[in-house]
């Protein structure tokens, strides 16, 4: 029984091309994919890895525009695009762009099963504006079905009275064998990659936008907190760029002694080498809907210090058996959490070595059969 599934989505973000070739592999699955853009300028520098796309996609022409700090996206040939692909059943990468409307209501005219992909947490920063938070529930009560990453997505959308029934789980993965091999690979010569990248010896390392809402501030006073013994032995490493680089690296400055490094944007072929020679991640967010960079650093046998609100904190990551888990906004309780691990290095190899074993449970092919679950239910057939 061969079922046409179309995605809906924003951009080609290389996170998810390996779940969506991983889809496209499954057995009764006829995949086609429809991008809003190719990439969003304003926020992302990803490289766009057309080659490694298996499945079938077009992308929408789009017109994009930064509005009053709202990231406009208007597309034209959603209708058309969706007639010509025929799918037995939809499924939306979320509500915030006009296209994700008109697909509703398209489906909703055709009596075309809805799937929403919903990542949203009830820690999201996100919500509580009204306006939002009304359209949004008139978005939910419109979808056939739901799909989530976890459990603190699947938490939020009970909270909504959303039927269990309905909500189906597909964990959200990164290709962990390419991180994986990677960072064999930069093991295998790390004094030479330390040097050639000016790393510390050890250090924790940071993956991210450097904007206030990932808790960068948190992170660099917790380092200053730390005594004077410790940052002599452990370094700190941010990889991103954002809004608040310049003022990070002022502060960071005047934090002596201690080695702090900014090193920029790091396409997916790099990220490997900074997991890869770390001693730890942190993520210390104050709002984030997943963290994919846990799932990258987690293959790449990190332990992980994260915050709370992380919406993968409830899946990925288990207190003192793989990681710390930390209150979001807590300086003390991250200061500790960074010192214990910075003194116990054979911990975190242990660590590591669990974050490891239990990441290899979220990839692309458990996404896929996830989401195979959830189109079985609501699609049809065809052909």
């Amino acid at each position: 029984m061969m079922r046409r599934v179309v995605i809906l989505t924003e951009i080609i973000s290389p996170y998810r091309i390996p779940l969506f070739n991983a889809l496209a592999r499954h057995e009764g699955i006829d995949l086609h994919v429809i991008f809003l853009a190719e990439t969003d300028p304003n926020l992302r520098e990803w490289e766009v890895y057309k080659d490694e796309i298996k499945f079938s996609y077009q992308v929408l022409p789009a017109w994009r525009k930064l509005l009053g700090g709202y990231n406009a996206l208007l597309n034209r040939g959603v209708a058309r695009a969706l007639a010509a692909a025929a799918p037995n059943v939809i499924l939306c990468g979320g509500y915030n762009y006009l296209a994700f409307w008109q697909a509703l209501f398209w489906a909703h005219s055709r009596g075309v099963p809805f799937l929403l992909w919903s990542e949203s947490t009830l820690h999201d920063l996100r919500r509580g504006h009204a306006l939002v938070e009304f359209l949004k529930g008139e978005f939910l009560r419109k979808c056939s079905g739901f799909v989530v990453p976890g459990r603190s997505a699947l938490e939020y959308l009970c909270a909504h009275k959303i039927k269990s029934h309905d909500i189906f789980m597909a964990p959200n993965a990164v290709d962990n064998d390419l991180f994986a091999t990677a960072a064999a690979r930069v093991r295998q010569n790390a004094d030479g990659r330390r040097q050639e990248l000016g790393l510390p010896d050890r250090y924790f390392l940071f993956v991210g936008r450097l904007v206030p809402e990932k808790g960068v501030f948190d992170l660099l006073s917790a380092y200053a907190k730390l005594d004077a013994a410790v940052r002599q032995q452990a370094g700190l490493v941010f990889v991103g760029d954002g809004a608040s680089r310049r003022r990070l690296e002022e502060r960071a400055a005047s934090i002596v002694p201690g080695v702090i490094r900014f090193s920029g944007f790091a396409q997916r072929e790099l990220l490997a080498a900074y997991y890869a020679l770390a001693q730890v991640l942190i993520l210390p967010t104050y709002t984030d809907t997943w963290g994919l960079v846990v799932n990258e650093a987690m293959a790449c046998g990190l332990p992980v210090i994260l915050s709370r609100a992380a919406g993968c904190a409830a899946d990925l990551v288990k207190d003192e058996w793989n990681g710390l888990l930390v209150p979001p906004g807590d300086v003390p309780a991250l200061a500790a959490a960074m010192k214990s691990l910075a003194d116990q290095p054979q911990q975190c190899l242990t660590m590591g070595a669990h974050s490891r074993q239990h990441i290899s449970h979220y990839s692309p092919v458990e996404w896929a059969t996830g989401l195979t679950r959830a189109v079985a239910t609501f699609g049809g057939a065809h052909g």
